[in-house]
């Protein structure tokens, strides 16, 4: 035998060969689906407005199920946002879908049907209160929109809910005290480039499709929402101590921001099902989403900062069992 190498126990190959199994346990654990087979069946996603980053990232969520679960038929269903979306799910119209924390709490609040059986998913990322009119408008804070014509929002979107807190906090009627128009991000940027309104409201993910086409053809600028106004939201009670102050980031929308952060409030966003939903379906649904971060991620930026440590954090929602079945699968 060469000199060149020593001689190898058989003890220490066995457990050279023990740690490679267990390595490759590991591997596979994480690689393959849970289970023996994939759920199959159907299930509904209401999503949201075109243009919008429910509908983006939904779209894109599809897939990554379509690849994990190939039996399981995923049916999108376009919606006005996170108020409509809440009551989907609660009626059964729906059995997944995503929201806005304060739409969930509001829903809660009011006892409305079924708001006993919804259950958390994962926590996805935060919405940001986006008010944009045209670079050239008078309009420098949102006391500044008594008297003008403002898209606040489909009547059943959570962009909606919020506008109306955050009309009230500047002392300003949403019913009087302006026209308000009920358009989303599919129309409200087009109605402001055409001059049919002097500013539009949005809630969304960063950076949105719809504004960033907008900016692409337009000059827009965003209108600051201060922390001062913030606290007079919150004086409002319910649900709004899910708004937190925050900034817009000038990496959001590069060409209408020249390098300057946008004072604004932001409110996390959550997946969302019924108890009632299979155990077993909702664990893979919940793997899939943590799986898919980073491939959905280069398309929806918003969809990068969907992490482990936080998703747990579903509040005001319980967790489902089978999401919750995945984070205990994976704590360290």
């Amino acid at each position: 035998m060469s000199k060149m190498f020593p001689r190898v126990g058989r003890h220490r190959v066995l457990e050279g060969a023990a740690a490679g199994v267990v390595v490759l346990g590991l591997l596979l654990w994480w690689l393959l689906p849970l289970g023996d087979t994939a759920p199959s069946g159907t299930i509904t996603i209401s999503t949201g407005t075109k243009a919008g980053v429910y509908q983006q990232y939904a779209m894109l969520l599809r897939n990554a199920l379509d690849k994990d679960m190939p039996d399981l038929k995923v049916t999108l269903q376009t919606s006005d946002g996170s108020q409509e979306n809440v009551t989907r799910v609660a009626d059964g119209e729906a059995d997944f879908t995503i929201a806005a924390a304060d739409a969930v709490e509001t829903y809660k609040l009011e006892h409305r049907t079924g708001a006993s059986g919804l259950r958390g998913v994962a926590r996805l990322y935060d919405d940001y209160v986006q008010l944009v009119v045209p670079r050239d408008s008078d309009i420098a804070s949102v006391a500044d929109l008594k008297g003008k014509r403002v898209a606040v929002g489909p009547p059943s979107s959570g962009v909606r809910l919020i506008a109306d807190r955050v009309l009230k906090a500047a002392g300003i009627d949403a019913k009087k005290d302006i026209t308000p128009f009920s358009d989303g991000i599919d129309t409200g940027p087009d109605r402001l480039r055409q001059g049919k309104i002097d500013a539009f409201f949005w809630s969304g993910g960063l950076p949105t499709v719809g504004v960033q086409q907008l900016a692409d053809r337009f000059t827009l600028r965003f209108v600051p929402i201060g922390p001062e106004l913030v606290a007079k939201l919150h004086d409002q009670g319910g649900a709004t101590h899910y708004y937190r102050a925050t900034n817009m980031p000038e990496s959001a929308y590069p060409s209408v921001q020249n390098g300057v952060a946008v004072p604004t409030l932001a409110v996390s966003n959550l997946l969302m099902t019924r108890a009632d939903v299979d155990p077993r379906l909702t664990e893979w649904v919940t793997r899939t989403v943590l799986r898919s971060r980073d491939g959905i991620g280069t398309r929806v930026h918003s969809a990068q900062l969907v992490d482990l440590r936080t998703a747990i954090y579903t509040d005001p929602l319980a967790l489902h069992e089978g999401a919750r079945r995945y984070y205990r699968s994976v704590k360290p």
